[in-house]
């Protein structure tokens, strides 16, 4: 019965994580299990020494059981193996982060996501922008099969850009935008929302990201900035004060790169 307790309590082989609709989700989904797993093995090497100890050393009399400190050999091995399993996960841990901060050189899509008080701004080439705030969840819509080159920012205070399924979080910190990459793994719908306490409607702070292929996303963009084209008052404006130049800035440098439609 307890082990059954204990088997429903995690989801096999995740650990209760995501197994990763990016690739650089699926990255960190193979650190967690190396942390998770590497985390058992030392628990349950503990947990015997324990049972051990108790029933070999437990109390049958007053006097003073034999003494072991001083034991050069086994002060060192205890003092070593954990140093060394410290370094082992250390050393995984830079390589996967190495891995999911790396910004290929020619991104097949680029887009900025401008966080604010309280909703999403995501602004493509061509002066294509989706925007959303409280009960209105904006979908940011990328291809699947390329890397997709996020650019992330916050238009007033501090805000938290979290897609569960991504495995992935990063701050949305006012005046330092940061620059990361997506690879989607298959197409899908994904849920996102804001991870860091802003104000009165955080908790309605939420977005969507739609994956889809490279020629639905070529379709989708191109119909989209012929939208713009015809009609450049169709597109969505911010909420009346919040500051847009920061957004307006980046939308206008997407633009100038040229059409970018995920072929």
């Amino acid at each position: 019965m307890g082990g059954s307790l204990l088997l429903t309590g995690c989801k096999l082989p995740g650990f209760g994580e995501y197994s990763g609709a990016t690739t650089q989700g699926r990255t960190e989904e193979h650190l967690w299990q190396l942390f998770f797993i590497a985390g058992l093995v030392v628990g349950v090497f503990v947990f015997l020494l324990i049972i051990w100890a108790i029933f070999k050393y437990r109390r049958r009399s007053d006097q003073m059981p034999k003494q072991t400190q001083y034991h050069t050999l086994l002060e060192i091995t205890y003092t070593v193996v954990p140093i060394i399993i410290v370094v082992v996960l250390f050393v995984f841990t830079v390589l996967a982060e190495n891995k999911v901060d790396a910004t290929p050189p020619d991104p097949g899509a680029k887009i900025t996501v401008s966080a604010f008080q309280w909703g999403w701004q995501f602004a493509y080439p061509g002066g294509v922008k989706v925007i959303g705030q409280t009960t209105q969840d904006p979908t940011m819509v990328i291809p699947t099969g390329t890397n997709v080159q996020i650019t992330l920012e916050s238009l007033d205070v501090l805000h938290g850009f979290y897609v569960p399924e991504f495995n992935f979080s990063r701050y949305a910190n006012p005046g330092y935008p940061t620059t990361f990459d997506f690879n989607a793994l298959h197409t899908g719908d994904f849920r996102g929302q804001c991870t860091q306490l802003c104000g009165l409607y955080h908790s309605l702070m939420f977005f969507n990201v739609k994956a889809v292929t490279k020629s639905q996303y070529a379709a989708w963009l191109h119909k989209e900035q012929a939208a713009v084209k015809s009609n450049p008052s169709s597109v969505p404006a911010l909420p009346s004060g919040v500051s847009s130049a920061r957004a307006n800035t980046n939308a206008a440098s997407n633009s100038a790169g040229g059409n970018d439609n995920g072929d």
